[in-house]
């Protein structure tokens, strides 16, 4: 039987959910794995909301639509309110507790993604990554090493070293770890 697991990403424009998702999906691929995505952005560019989602199977891929995450990872409230409504049994939900304040209880991941950019790497652009990194790091979505390629050959030259960084942070986050 095939294992899919449906992600959904949100936030702002401006976060780089879009390019969590892009990571993703492509560490997926090199861990061998059939992936479908999309987004979606507001109107405007920065600022609006904005949506990322990967399906990723051990089988081809009949529908590339997220219907019901397993996984979601967001970083405004707006976004949390939207997502969090509809999930898969037993999901988790991977979030920013500097933006967002949780209204359930169960399957709720903390991830002080932003303040963890500001303070251990000084650039809040790279909170996206540090989230990223703790959702792989919790739920072996992808392997470490994948996601590591993903970055490699997804990430200009000028932002490489410090989206490594965020995601080092990421993977031995330890509210995402228990």
């Amino acid at each position: 039987m095939s294992r899919l697991i449906q992600v959904r990403f949100g936030g702002f424009g401006g976060q780089g959910i879009v390019l969590a998702g892009l990571l993703l999906g492509r560490a997926a691929t090199f861990d061998g794995k059939f992936v479908a995505g999309s987004n979606s952005y507001g109107v405007q560019a920065r600022g609006s909301a904005c949506r990322s989602e990967v399906v990723i199977s051990d089988d081809p891929i009949d529908y590339p639509n997220v219907t019901i995450p397993d996984i979601v990872s967001v970083m405004s409230q707006r976004a949390y309110d939207l997502f969090s409504r509809r999930v898969a049994k037993g999901s988790l939900i991977f979030y920013d507790p500097q933006f967002i304040v949780p209204r359930r209880q169960r399957g709720l991941v903390p991830v002080s993604a932003t303040g963890m950019a500001l303070q251990d790497i000084g650039d809040k652009r790279v909170a996206n990554v540090i989230l990223l990194a703790a959702v792989v790091a919790k739920t072996g979505i992808v392997s470490h090493g994948a996601l590591l390629r993903a970055i490699d050959e997804s990430v200009t030259d000028r932002f490489l070293e410090v989206n490594k960084k965020a995601a080092a942070l990421g993977f031995v986050h330890k509210e995402a770890l228990s």
